[in-house]
């Protein structure tokens, strides 16, 4: 099993990516979130720059944030400072386009995004849409060799329903899945198989990516002690998020939580409804998001609700669920530090030694 840590981008990430490859770890994803932290490829460069051996890719980038052209160059210079280390994660969007109250880029333009980003790579002339006209495009100067289309930049889609899971089988990409649990994760990873071997590819070859966050538990710690609290707090915090839009801006839930947290849930979403400015709640919801805890959000986080929705809990036990999506067929396991939580690296890489 590798290992893997997500990252809020920030211009010092390269700190944390610097010493989870001397932890042994398998690659970073840096979140592409505008608004809330700082720019991917900036980060990304930076880390390219002072390790040697980490994978580093995007997790995940948002199609709407930028024209392909200006991804595909941007990958392709990261692969010059990092030759053959570079991953091109891509997905629909959800925290960086819901910090302006949008929903999912249609799963259409995501794959034409690709299709033009990975023509560009292949030094095609491709036809793509710039400005609302269809245009011809390609590289006009790679010989120079300020960019590396020589070295392979796989692609890795996170993708949570059927035709998301099609897509990701018929471009032969690696798989990205938020799994909330062994049992989630597993019944997911069956589903994407069943996707792959539709589209008549081997089983064998699904490339699948356990995205998860939480904490590592010390003897005897709560649930919602205040360090698990910073830690996993703000994975919990998105399913209320969620709720939030759903039941504000009609966008789409499609992470629910069960029917015994239905009551945090109503009361989350009811003090939503005095977010503001009016007609933009989505901005005192979303602050925050997947990084830290805001004092407003902090009642609704019950030690029942953070041991459901994140992997919280003894190292034993995180060791033993890790075991379980190995066995259901994972290949790695990635796990979001947060800011300021930047210690954390050195609890999940005593987990990752266990499966040296």
């Amino acid at each position: 099993m590798k290992f893997g840590i997500a990252i809020p981008t920030d211009s010092d990430s390269w700190r944390l990516v610097r010493r989870a490859e001397e932890l042994g770890f398998h690659h970073a994803w840096f979140y592409d979130t505008q608004l809330l932290s700082a720019d991917c490829f900036v980060a990304m460069a930076a880390c390219a720059m002072k390790t040697t051996r980490i994978r580093l890719g995007t997790g995940v980038l948002i199609p709407s944030n930028r024209i392909a052209a200006v991804s595909a160059n941007a990958f392709a210079s990261l692969n010059k400072l990092a030759p053959g280390r570079i991953d091109f994660g891509i997905s629909t969007g959800f925290t960086g386009r819901r910090t302006m109250g949008l929903g999912a880029v249609k799963l259409s333009d995501m794959e034409e995004y690709i299709r033009v980003v990975q023509g560009l790579w292949r030094r095609e002339t491709v036809e793509a849409e710039v400005e609302g006209k269809q245009r011809l495009i390609r590289f006009l100067n790679p010989e120079l060799g300020l960019i590396n289309l020589d070295d392979p930049m796989p692609l890795y889609i996170a993708a949570s329903g059927p035709r998301a899971r099609a897509l990701t089988a018929k471009l032969d990409a690696g798989w990205i899945d938020g799994a909330a649990s062994v049992a989630h994760a597993t019944a997911n990873i069956g589903l994407m198989r069943e996707a792959w071997t539709a589209s008549g590819r081997d089983a064998a070859g699904l490339n699948a990516v356990a995205w998860a966050g939480g904490a590592v538990l010390e003897p005897g710690e709560a649930y919602d002690s205040p360090r698990v609290i910073a830690q996993s707090g703000p994975r919990t915090a998105v399913m209320l998020h969620r709720a939030a839009d759903q039941a504000l801006s009609g966008l789409m839930n499609t992470a629910p939580l069960p029917p015994q947290f239905q009551e945090i849930v109503a009361r989350y979403v009811a003090h939503a409804r005095g977010f503001g400015p009016q007609g933009a709640p989505y901005l005192e919801n979303h602050r925050g998001h997947l990084m830290f805890v805001r004092e407003d959000e902090r009642p609704y986080l019950t030690a029942e609700l953070i041991r459901h929705s994140t992997w919280t809990a003894p190292a034993p036990e995180l060791i033993e669920r890790i075991q379980g999506i190995e066995a259901a067929g994972f290949s790695q396991i990635v796990f979001s530090i947060l800011p300021g939580q930047e210690h954390a690296i050195e609890d999940w890489g005593r987990i990752r030694r266990a499966f040296a």
